[in-house]
């Protein structure tokens, strides 16, 4: 099993740390894990992406083309994006970010209202694991068990107390992902 994922979305979005999150819960399964971010050179509120490599299997290279699935936040990056997406890949998207769905007749698209679902639980600082619980649904790559490993080593100590609202954002995530015929 290999997947090779790219998140793309604004800075500020989380878009880096649900990357960086992904990994680590790959490394604590004993799986080979690529993390490459890419951003803008604005401060914040430009541009972002990482492309994550889960693997049974040793990783060649870093560096891709095209992806199996695509987790898109914005509308730039869904023009940037979509057409890298491998035939019969997996697109998700936020709504809030996207003008313009996608187009294409060859993925499987999934819609997840993160943004909606941050704003009911108060906290949109929880945006990003929203998204991650929607994509850990539709391509179970890692174990919740394994993602809040992962955030106990990614988060500051001073913001553990935060783990179980990213607990119950994960969960949110898992309820609200759905496919778009």
């Amino acid at each position: 099993m290999k997947n090779e994922i790219i998140i793309a979305g604004f800075d500020g979005q989380g878009v880096l740390s649900m990357g960086k999150i992904l990994a680590y819960s790959a490394l604590f399964e004993g799986k080979e894990v690529t993390w490459m971010p890419s951003y803008g050179p604005e401060q914040r509120g430009g541009t972002a992406n990482v492309t994550v490599i889960v693997s049974e299997d040793r990783i060649s290279s870093p560096i891709l083309n095209e992806y199996d699935t695509a987790v898109i936040l914005n509308q730039p990056s869904l023009d940037k994006f979509e057409e890298r997406i491998k035939p019969g890949g997996v697109l998700i998207y936020d709504s809030y970010g996207i003008s313009t769905p996608p187009t294409r007749k060859d993925l499987t698209i999934y819609r997840i209202d993160a943004m909606d679902a941050a704003a009911e639980m108060d906290n949109v600082k929880a945006f990003n694991m929203i998204v991650l619980g929607g994509l850990l649904k539709v391509c179970p790559i890692v174990s919740l068990e394994n993602v809040l490993k992962a955030l106990r080593k990614t988060l500051p100590e001073r913001h553990h107390h935060l783990i179980p609202l990213n607990e119950e954002a994960l969960k949110r995530g898992h309820e609200i992902i759905y496919h778009v015929e």
